[in-house]
């Protein structure tokens, strides 16, 4: 089935030089989850998913295995699941995240202004703000892990939370009605895409810019959350080393094969050279901070793991 789908996907018209599968391929909705896509001028919003700019977050903390034990660790869990909203919960106070929200109302009024269908879609989202620093259902994930010489990791897996569904469903369904016609042609209906140049076009992509943007800052929010969690309950720390951010289910425009495109990676993360990138494993198994190696023929991609079996 997955096969078919990323065959169904190498067929459309727009689809530039080769589709990418990653190892950890499986079955979506329209297109596999674990594809890269290049594009030349139009963009599959399906493709992308409904999950804009879900991703991964991790860190390193000047810790070890010596200063956790079985008594604190369970204090910390319970703590950081009394302080983190999971699934459709929220924060119910936003002022604890103000300055977080701030830079995000401005960009979203004029988008919901073109489109009043996108602000009655939002409906309870419009406390996007009070779901910053909060964690996804289904894969999404906090975990403290040690690394291979013992040393604590942060690690977290979430994305853009309702709004960022809720416009992706919105663009989606808007791809399908400026394709009513041409449908029946398509081998899947969920592959309808949007033409560049058309202005519901320019709308996704500044939509889709701001969900990756409020996912990333999500994350963000979750870190500084669950390291106050830590700072109570542990001895003083720090973050060692660079934090690692990476979104997983986005698009961007990018340089490949000497050509500008669309790239659409859904269940994949970028892997330009030496770019620094997590596969986290199932729950219990090893995850990896990886560093890109640019491969062409992946589009400078690799698999994003997050399965939690």
């Amino acid at each position: 089935a997955s096969r078919d789908q990323l065959t169904n996907v190498a067929g459309l018209p727009i689809v530039y030089h080769h589709v990418a599968a990653m190892p950890d391929v499986h079955l979506g909705i329209g297109a596999t989850i674990g594809a890269v896509i290049a594009t030349r001028a139009a963009i599959v919003p399906a493709a992308v998913g409904v999950d804009l700019g879900c991703g991964m977050l991790a860190c390193r903390l000047t810790l070890s295995a010596a200063d956790l034990d079985a008594k604190c660790l369970r204090r910390i869990f319970d703590d950081i699941a009394r302080n983190v909203p999971v699934g459709r919960a929220q924060h119910a106070d936003a002022d604890i995240l103000q300055a977080v929200a701030q830079p995000f109302a401005p960009r979203l009024k004029p988008l919901t202004e073109r489109h009043p269908g996108l602000l009655k879609t939002l409906g309870r989202q419009s406390k996007w703000p009070n779901q910053l620093g909060t964690l996804g259902s289904g894969n999404h994930f906090i975990e403290l892990c040690l690394d291979e010489k013992d040393r604590v990791w942060l690690m977290l897996h979430s994305g853009s939370r309702g709004i960022g569904k809720a416009m992706a469903e919105y663009f989606i369904a808007l791809a399908r009605h400026d394709m009513a016609r041409e449908l029946a042609h398509l081998p899947d209906r969920d592959l309808a895409w949007l033409d560049e140049g058309h202005p519901h076009f320019a709308d996704y992509v500044a939509a889709v810019a701001w969900a990756q943007d409020y996912a990333q800052a999500n994350r963000a929010a979750l870190q500084d959350l669950v390291l106050a969690t830590l700072a109570r309950h542990l001895p003083p720390f720090s973050v060692s080393g660079e934090v690692v951010n990476c979104h997983h289910n986005y698009v961007a425009q990018e340089k490949h094969y000497g050509a500008r495109v669309w790239v659409t990676r859904k269940g994949a993360i970028r892997a330009r050279k030496n770019d620094l990138g997590i596969i986290p494993g199932s729950m219990g198994a090893r995850s990896y901070i990886v560093r890109g190696k640019g491969n062409p023929e992946s589009f400078s991609s690799c698999s994003h793991g997050a399965g939690r079996a």
